[in-house]
């Protein structure tokens, strides 16, 4: 009862919060489960804009070409509560290597002993950019978070909501983000699927066409080990208003630094998987 009514209140004081877009640092559609208490993930995003915007505006540096860098450290708290934290970087011709900014996330779920049909957690980040990178240079994110199992195929819905704390965009409110998964096993080791994600603009007044930002990428996670996790893919963006190609990989370490045993995860996705047998 204790853990079910401090996952509510955390639910609750997240729904207040939002987020604006973070660009390409950290391209994920998030499964449900956290790391369990005692535990550290340790991950590096690496991201290429391969064909991008090329020309300065506002201020604010071209995306054509710029290798983005990001380290996450995710530590469990509870048996359904996480906080991350994450490390921007960037590199380009004629700029070097430069830290972007920083990001907190901290994220609970709905504990197994509710039985729900589905997976389900909130996450809310907040972190602060440089204004070279983003116009809006703090931001707030809340990011519901369900997923699903079904047999071999796996599915995860995150329809996130953002919002500028400072910078041009505080008075355009809330803009509205998904992210959408769709994965099938081939093999015990390689699943291969799509993932979707989107800028709308604002929450009940979206952009037009031309100027949302939509991206799909073709995607594998490799389940090589449950301890690791190994997803890569290649994106396009239809849209004028989106980096029209990029190249995205993700490379994460568990580490166990008390007595609770991670559950086995299927690696890039964080679902569950079978115990290896001895």
């Amino acid at each position: 009862m204790a853990a079910r009514t401090g996952v509510v209140l955390a639910l609750l004081v997240c729904c207040g919060l939002a987020a604006r877009a973070q660009g390409n640092y950290e391209i994920q559609v998030y499964g449900s489960d956290t790391v369990p208490p005692g535990n550290l993930m340790v991950e590096l995003h690496s991201n290429y804009t391969a064909k991008g915007q090329t020309q300065t505006i506002d201020g604010v540096y071209p995306t054509n070409r710029q290798i983005h860098e990001t380290v996450e450290l995710t530590q469990g708290l509870t048996s359904w509560s996480e906080v991350g934290f994450y490390l921007f970087t960037s590199e380009q011709n004629g700029h070097g290597v430069q830290w972007v900014g920083d990001h907190i996330r901290p994220r609970v779920r709905a504990p197994e002993s509710w039985h729900w049909p589905v997976g389900a957690s909130l996450s809310m980040e907040i972190g602060y950019q440089r204004a070279v990178y983003s116009p809006d240079t703090w931001t707030w994110e809340i990011r519901p978070i369900v997923d699903k199992t079904l047999g071999r195929w796996y599915l995860a819905f995150n329809p996130a909501l953002e919002r500028s704390w400072h910078g041009p965009g505080v008075h355009d409110g809330l803009a509205f983000t998904p992210g959408v998964k769709v994965g099938y096993d081939f093999t015990k080791v390689v699943n291969a699927g799509v993932e979707y994600y989107a800028d709308y603009g604002r929450l009940w007044h979206w952009e037009g066409l031309h100027d949302q930002q939509q991206q799909i990428f073709v995607v594998t996670d490799l389940n090589v080990s449950p301890k690791w996790e190994i997803n890569f893919g290649v994106g396009v963006g239809p849209t004028a208003g989106t980096d029209h190609l990029l190249i995205k990989g993700i490379l994460g370490r568990r580490f166990n630094w008390g007595h609770n045993r991670a559950p086995e995860h299927k690696a890039g996705t964080t679902r569950p998987q079978e115990q290896p047998k001895n």
